[in-house]
């Protein structure tokens, strides 16, 4: 490796991207931002976000062997919004994350509910990816980047999720004994100040993987500049019994747009991570990323990697533990 060289930890699959609007059985305009999932058969499912032709988002399953190629897309749409019921989804559903949480034996979705106070935090929970129980918005507008954690902490659930107030873009974490009421709010990981990839605004990426070090979490961080902004990825690892305590924080970004199909597109200059699978090894990791808003890739990578990484790349973070009111 040369000098100027930098360690590649996410690979790009030589497939992708590897789901497009032209792959769909009814006509769309974009595809991305997928939460995933490994279902009992060893399928890979990916919760696609769906871009309509008016420009309204909702939510389609496709399905795979491989995680790779030969997909199965739903016909239909496989979740869409209610706005009769749920106002607060007028607009559409974005965005999904997927935690399986094993004390419920089903899937908790974690999505962005858009209405006309802007987005907020919505869940549903599903067994089959077929019927879907709506739990409401729990986190009201200007919020997004929500995920769950897929255990419980001191006998309650606990969310990650980003509010948008004056304070900045930082990420949270919330607790909630039923997933109704949440309450507990603390800044999880503040966006950095000034000059960093990662300063003002940022966000999570897939929910949190389960280490025996502790929860490594992928996080998106927002460069704006003169014409735009830059999406890229970035790294932190929380204490394993008490996700409010970061133990260390990756300095540099480790993944940001490149490819052309990343580069161009709806929103350009766009990596955003939104799901993962993790392979039998325990390590091997499949990265789901939606590219510039238009497409659907993947890119692999190692888990034991990416902490190696931390420890040479990473400094100690912070630890919030007095809640601080969500202004």
């Amino acid at each position: 490796m040369k000098p100027s060289d930098y360690e590649v930890l996410l690979n790009r699959h030589p497939k992708n991207p590897i789901l497009t609007a032209a792959d769909w059985p009814y006509p769309v305009h974009a595809v991305f931002n997928p939460g995933a999932t490994t279902l009992k058969d060893g399928t890979t499912l990916l919760l696609c976000r769906v871009e309509d032709r008016r420009g309204i988002s909702h939510l389609c399953a496709a399905r795979s062997k491989n995680g790779v190629d030969g997909w199965e897309i739903d016909p239909e749409p496989t979740f869409v919004s209610d706005p009769h019921n749920y106002p607060d989804e007028l607009w559409g559903i974005e965005d999904p994350r997927i935690t399986y949480v094993y004390e419920l034996e089903e899937y908790l979705i974690a999505y962005t509910a858009f209405g006309k106070a802007g987005p907020g935090v919505a869940i549903a929970s599903t067994k089959d990816f077929k019927t879907f129980e709506r739990f409401g918005l729990v986190m009201q507008a200007d919020d997004k980047d929500a995920a769950l954690f897929p255990r419980q902490f001191n006998g309650e659930f606990a969310l990650i999720h980003r509010p948008s107030n004056d304070s900045g873009a930082h990420m949270w974490l919330s607790f909630s004994p039923d997933l109704h009421n949440w309450g507990g709010h603390v800044i999880m990981l503040p966006a950095h100040r000034g000059a960093w990839w990662d300063a003002n605004k940022i966000g999570l990426s897939p929910p949190p993987i389960e280490t025996d070090r502790g929860w490594l979490v992928m996080y998106h961080g927002v460069r704006h500049h003169a014409s735009g902004s830059l999406y890229r990825v970035g790294l932190a690892l929380f204490d394993k019994d008490n996700p409010e305590i970061c133990l260390l924080r990756g300095q540099p970004w480790i993944f940001g747009p490149e490819a052309q199909y990343e580069v161009t597109g709806d929103v350009s200059h766009v990596v955003f991570p939104t799901g993962y699978t993790v392979g039998a090894d325990g390590d091997t990791i499949n990265i789901y990323y939606g590219a510039a808003d238009t497409s659907i890739c993947l890119a692999t990578g190692s888990i034991s990697q990416m902490l190696d990484w931390l420890d040479r790349n990473g400094t100690e973070g912070i630890s919030t533990q007095e809640p601080v009111p969500i202004a």
